[in-house]
């Protein structure tokens, strides 16, 4: 109750949600805390990926004219890797746009949510009718012989795909991670290295997620001769050894010349990564279908798929996030491993793999093609992993720690 100056009792109970109350258990963690910070600036890194390596000037001014030199590619990226870089591209400006919308617009849900549909439609178009165009003109050449204009470039002025120095140079002021076997910049091939790595852990893991939650949320709550024939099948592809039947389902798909390779490591590692998390989510299910709430919803009537989705995948969603957190960071590991062995994205594509790969002829001889992209690889697994031990201690309420 409220004292007379406006303060509530010392002795008023305040209920504090269970999302809030895990948040509060997270932050205590400081690996956790680190894990997490470590994920957000590597979203960062891969979403701004354009503006921070391009050889491109993000603005030029000159003879009273103002350019957007990189605009165009910005749209239609002279990647073979188009898809990935468009994704990256589209939510780079969509998320900022959507967040600012929601602050502004705070009441008006609907109008909120209108708006950003609109412009998520909209945001769709130059991606899908600006067309690919091969320019190789060199601005670092016209700025340099330019008076009189401002040119605006990244801070890494080189695209990942510019044969701009020495091959196997060493680290200097001009290359800071130097270059690879061909004389790209390896830092800039490194940011964008970032976006691959990113792409294949949480695409893949989305497929995952949604392929294993669903067979094992139905084969938990049916249960009898359908979890009898779901669980078997499970088993069965359990056995396959994945990484196996990984490369020989990636050379089957490069001999066909498919030429987005990366979506081939998604769907590879989606449709065979699901497995553990089936059965982890089935025993949630076994465990929570039996409880009151649910028994009562079953006696009241209320549809299967109801129950299923606004009863049963509340609440076990801690189990769930942990093991997604720790299947990106397995779906990581895995891309650079095929990568690493020339299965994983086709050249000219970045990816951390495939530097590592250009140095194992002579490891300590390139060991700046070993130490960059190796230590980025342990960053980035340690984030993920500390993220998802943190999750599994502030979910977990019997935890002490």
């Amino acid at each position: 109750m409220d004292t007379s100056d406006g303060r509530l009792d010392d002795n008023e109970y305040i209920p504090i949600s269970p999302g809030k109350t895990a948040w509060l258990r997270f932050k205590k963690d400081p690996l956790a805390v680190t894990g997490l910070v470590g994920i957000v600036i590597m979203l960062l890194v891969a979403l701004s990926a354009p503006l921070l390596a391009n050889s491109r000037p993000l603005l030029f001014i000159s003879d009273g004219t103002t350019e957007f030199p990189f605009l165009r590619y910005f749209f239609a990226p002279d990647s073979g890797e188009t898809f990935i870089e468009r994704f990256f591209n589209y939510f780079l400006i969509f998320i900022p746009f959507a967040l600012l919308t929601a602050k502004l617009i705070r009441r008006r849900r609907k109008l909120r949510n209108i708006i950003i549909i609109i412009f998520a439609l909209l945001w769709l178009i130059p991606f899908s009718t600006i067309g690919k165009r091969m320019d190789r003109t060199d601005w670092r050449a016209i700025t340099s012989h330019s008076k009189n204009s401002i040119t605006v470039f990244a801070p890494v002025k080189y695209g990942p795909y510019d044969q701009v120095s020495t091959p196997y140079l060493k680290s200097s002021v001009r290359h800071l991670l130097g270059t690879d076997q061909i004389g790209r910049d390896i830092l800039s091939r490194m940011i964008y290295g970032t976006r691959v790595s990113l792409a294949v852990g949480l695409m893949a893991t989305a497929i995952s997620l949604f392929i294993g939650v669903t067979v094992g949320m139905l084969s938990g709550y049916s249960g009898g001769k359908f979890d009898l024939l779901m669980m078997r099948i499970v088993e069965i592809i359990i056995c396959f050894p994945t990484f196996l039947l990984l490369l020989i389902l990636m050379s089957l798909f490069m001999d066909s010349n498919f030429t987005q390779s990366i979506l081939i490591v998604i769907g590879v590692l989606g449709l065979t990564g699901w497995t553990g998390l089936s059965r982890l989510v089935r025993g949630e299910t076994l465990k929570t279908r039996n409880l009151a709430y649910v028994q009562s919803c079953v006696s009241l009537g209320v549809p299967r798929w109801r129950i299923l989705l606004y009863h049963i995948l509340p609440n076990i969603t801690g189990p769930i996030l942990v093991a997604l957190s720790f299947g990106i960071a397995g779906a990581i590991s895995a891309e650079s491993g095929l990568s690493f062995l020339g299965f994983g994205v086709k050249p000219p594509t970045a990816s951390w793999g495939e530097l590592l790969r250009q140095a194992f002829d002579n490891p300590f001889e390139y060991w700046h093609l070993t130490l960059w992209p190796g230590l980025a690889l342990f960053v980035s697994l340690c984030a993920f992993n500390f993220t998802g031990e943190g999750l599994r201690k502030a979910l977990d309420p019997k935890s002490k720690s």
